[in-house]
């Protein structure tokens, strides 16, 4: 159940109400503890701030640990950059009460915007990790290669039905005895006609695949709203 309470707040929370292009894209970022979602985000705003009106926000459970990170590397101005800290389960304020990340993006957009772009990054969770359709327009699920090269074949709604997954740390692949290509077939078998990308987002140009999907995403949402 996902408890956006309009009732209480007819003035927010207006995600189902509003045209497509008629604001900024919102694309989740979920993943396992470690996996790389905050190198994740901090690329794309590097890659993309240049031709971009971006905002973040950011999930941790009691902390403003991961909002720091991004304000440290200055990826994007500090009005830019907000936190919710969850105080419970990384999927709850991401699935099942996502009123707090709402109150968040639309203080955002009111702040700053108009914007392009809302990144909402959900805190460490598990396999199951799933943004509730009211919070996000797209999500990408981020998994890595020291993790086990067993973990497409899990499967799990986050890596079965996130709009991109993306295989991060390639560069590991050796070190750590994964292998990449058991991973790409067991990736394709359980998503079917699903993106994956395999990269190293710390890498140079390791970002591009990702910010070409994203931009590609942000297209399609601006057309509708021509």
């Amino acid at each position: 159940m996902h408890l956006d309470h309009p009732e209480v707040f007819p003035e927010r929370y207006a995600h189902s109400a509003a045209e497509p292009g008629s604001r900024a894209l919102r694309v989740g970022l979920g993943g396992p503890v470690g996996s790389g979602k905050t190198a994740t985000v901090a690329a794309l705003c590097r890659a993309l701030r240049d031709r971009l009106r971006i905002a973040v926000v950011t999930n941790d459970i009691y902390t403003r640990e991961d909002a720091d990170f991004l304000l440290r590397e200055a990826v994007l101005p500090p009005e830019r950059i907000a936190a919710v800290e969850t105080g419970a389960c990384p999927h709850t304020a991401i699935r099942d009460d996502i009123s707090a990340n709402l109150e968040a993006v639309e203080d955002l957009e009111a702040a700053v915007g108009p914007l392009d772009l809302v990144l909402v990054e959900s805190g460490g969770d598990n396999l199951t990790a799933t943004f509730s359709r009211g919070l996000v327009d797209a999500q990408i699920f981020v998994i890595d290669v020291a993790g086990g090269d067993d973990i497409p074949r899990k499967g799990g709604p986050g890596v079965t039905t996130a709009d991109l997954l993306v295989v991060n740390k390639t560069d590991l692949a050796p070190y750590v005895g994964s292998d990449l290509d058991r991973m790409a077939r067991d990736a394709a078998a359980q998503r079917g006609d699903l993106p994956v990308v395999f990269t190293s987002v710390r890498a140079e140009a390791g970002i591009d695949p990702v910010a070409s999907w994203v931009e590609s995403r942000l297209a399609a949402w601006t057309a509708v709203g021509v």
